[in-house]
């Protein structure tokens, strides 16, 4: 059974997937957060050099962000064959900020495999799992499955969120995962969540909604939601930590995951379009 640990050292869920024979880094952070990823691992007695694999999720800034410097202390960047034109796509918008120090990935030093070869490849590094396209966020997100029941997902719309998603290719890509029966999924921006599945009808799955707190019930501090959403994204485009933004609003944890996860996974969605997703989230 492989191994995970959780490294939350930026606005991006970062996972490492450790089996018998080799281990696999599920997404990184933003450019300019290496110290912090180095950091985190220490903190879990885990070595960057001991890790074999870099695997990004999807090609956006927030999730390969520090691939490049990773990969330059010994692991391999790993992608699937249909991600190769979309590598570079975020180059543009992280080099524009010079003091982030970002770093292309160098094309010759990645490795490529097919979906179809990716069991075969896992159980090389004694991970019993498979790597599945799953479009609806992007074109070239891939989702990462392990067959003890594990799902990573990466930026796809959390479950909560499914109804308001019907007749999408957001839905239907989730209706293939859900036929897997997973048993814990985790996220890019929200935390990890338990479904329980109740039935399960041609692929089907009805899933328990996890309850939300009423973001109406917030402190006299947070009356003014619009203005605090406000400043949680001017933090997020800072790359600060969901931890150093709750130190500088004072802001509902709960709230700030929300935010985060929203902004960085809608292309071009401001602060209403954010209230209204998590009005949405909160029926």
């Amino acid at each position: 059974m492989s191994v995970i640990t959780e490294l939350k050292y930026s606005s991006t869920n970062t996972y490492l997937i450790e089996g018998d024979r080799g281990s696999i880094l599920f997404d990184t952070g933003w450019a300019g957060t290496l110290g912090a990823f180095c950091r985190a691992m220490g903190e879990k007695s885990k070595k960057v050099q001991n890790i074999d694999y870099v695997l990004i999720s999807h090609f956006h800034p927030d999730h390969m962000g520090i691939c490049q410097e990773i990969s330059e202390m010994g692991p391999v960047i790993l992608i699937i064959d249909l991600q190769r034109e979309y590598v570079h796509s975020s180059d543009y918008i992280l080099s524009r900020d010079s003091g982030l120090g970002f770093k292309p990935l160098i094309d010759e030093n990645i490795r490529s495999i097919s979906l179809e070869d990716s069991r075969d490849f896992l159980k090389n590094l004694g991970i019993d799992g498979q790597i599945y396209h799953t479009p609806g966020h992007s074109d070239d997100s891939i989702s990462l499955w392990l067959d003890q029941g594990i799902l990573f997902v990466g930026d796809l719309n959390p479950l909560y969120e499914l109804e308001s998603h019907k007749g999408t290719l957001i839905y239907d890509t989730w209706q293939r995962l859900l036929s897997l029966k997973p048993k814990k999924i985790y996220y890019g921006h929200a935390n990890p969540s338990v479904p329980e599945i109740k039935d399960l009808y041609y692929g089907h799955a009805d899933f328990a909604v996890p309850e939300v707190k009423d973001l109406s019930e917030k402190s006299e501090k947070n009356k003014d939601l619009y203005g605090l959403v406000s400043k949680i994204i001017k933090y997020i485009d800072r790359g600060y930590s969901m931890s150093r933004i709750q130190k500088k609003t004072g802001a509902d944890n709960q709230l700030i995951e929300d935010v985060n996860r929203m902004y960085l996974t809608h292309q071009n969605v401001g602060v209403q379009g954010i209230l209204d997703r998590i009005e949405i989230k909160g029926k």
